[in-house]
């Protein structure tokens, strides 16, 4: 089986501009391809894994990636799939977010001559000529072609600005600069990138006379059709800083009993006859299928190490009897007890239990905090040094989030 074979078995791929000539190029190693990631925040998140698995996947079958960091359409803002405009960021913001992502980048991809790539197309798109991009490139668009693509729909109801109405040119202007100067025959996308993309092969088709190819990845959906990859406290993040390793376990060990195998497939590198063993699994056996799709994917954002911590922090919490010292814990000093004492309300803003005290308020309130096995029922309720000696004090919020302090 060809590695474009394999992406097809694991349901990885939505559209392609011409398919036999993409699977060529792609099991013979002959794609030097791009994809895009726009520096919107310090970190990427779990929207960003299906690509950066593709691109080790497609790397490991020895194509070229080039990861193009988009300083320069960072500044534009993609309004695909929004309501509202993105906050316009400053040059600093953004470089400080493209350092970021390279270094969270090396860890699945391979840097280097011969290797991947790293540019940023701020590079070329901050020296470019207005009349000149215009007459250019801007004769190369049709105004019609480009208000029917779904990446404005949802920017037409509330309006969609001239700044963001120019992304899909900036975007395939990109793809237009790397297949000249960095040899680039192919860029991999989300499927809500399907128009930019076009706009790309298009514009090196009516300007250069060649071909290049687009192919769009799978959005990762749960069962009921909704993007993965957020809680309740917002994105799943990449930055262990952000989102420990162990929430980043603890998220794809609570996926729906109908997402797991899919999980499985589209963003593990088992084996696949290992993952259509699974297919026969169910009832307590898909719990193992997630503790599995868990680990996998913590060991590869994190390293084993920290997979097998929260994976012996889990089992210590749920199961009992384990290793307690992975368990995301708080270690409060002085300074931290008013009069010798804090109350729980502050308690659970330190330990980032809750983002307010109104929110820590309602949750106590409506019985969903729990102190060493006992339900917290008053707002008022506090604890003095002695309560966090030992082993410390162990807070339970909900069914599933649990956080230690210790002095």
């Amino acid at each position: 089986m060809g590695v474009y074979e394999e992406l097809q078995a694991r349901g990885l791929i939505a559209q392609v501009t011409n398919e036999e000539e993409i699977r060529k190029m792609v099991n013979e190693g002959r794609a030097v391809f791009y994809i895009g990631f726009d520096p919107t925040a310090d970190s990427l998140h779990v929207g960003h894994f299906m690509a950066l698995c593709l691109m080790k996947r497609l790397q490991m079958a020895g194509n070229k990636p080039i990861a193009l960091i988009g300083g320069g359409t960072g500044m534009v803002g993609d309004p695909s799939g929004r309501t509202d405009m993105r906050q316009m960021m400053t040059p600093e913001t953004i470089q400080h977010n493209c350092d970021c992502f390279k270094k969270q980048m090396e860890r699945f991809i391979e840097f280097g001559e011969g290797k991947a790539q790293m540019v940023n197309n701020a590079d070329w798109l901050l020296k470019l000529n207005y009349i000149d991009l215009l007459r250019d490139v801007g004769a190369c668009f049709s105004v019609n072609n480009m208000l029917r693509a779904k990446c404005y729909e949802q920017r037409m109801e509330k309006g969609l600005s001239f700044l963001e109405f120019n992304y899909m040119i900036m975007q395939s202007y990109d793809f237009y600069y790397l297949f000249q100067h960095y040899g680039c025959n192919m860029q991999f996308g989300g499927d809500d990138q399907w128009s930019n993309m076009l706009g790309g092969t298009e514009l090196i088709r009516k300007k250069l006379g060649k071909d290049a190819h687009a192919m769009t990845i799978t959005l990762l959906l749960n069962s009921e059709g909704k993007k993965m990859g957020k809680t309740a406290k917002g994105a799943v993040w990449l930055d262990p800083e952000k989102t420990s390793p162990y929430e980043f376990y603890q998220y794809w060990r609570n996926v729906g009993d109908d997402d797991v195998l899919k999980c499985l497939r589209m963003l593990t590198f088992l084996p696949l006859e290992q993952i259509d063993e699974m297919d026969k699994w169910e009832g307590s056996q898909l719990n193992t299928a997630k503790e599995i799709l868990a680990f996998e994917l913590t060991k590869l954002v994190h390293g084993e190490e920290e997979a097998q911590k929260a994976q012996d922090a889990a089992k210590a919490l749920f199961v009992g009897g384990g290793d307690m010292s992975n368990v995301p814990a708080t270690t409060l000093t002085e300074a931290d007890l008013t009069d010798g004492s804090i109350g729980i309300l502050d308690l659970m803003l330190k330990c980032k239990l809750a983002p307010s005290k109104k929110e820590a308020r309602r949750l106590v309130e409506q019985g969903g905090v729990e102190a060493n096995g006992e339900k917290v029922t008053d707002v008022a309720q506090s604890y003095t040094a002695a309560d966090f000696q030992g082993d410390g004090l162990m807070l339970k919020k909900g069914k599933k989030v649990f956080h230690r302090v210790q002095m």
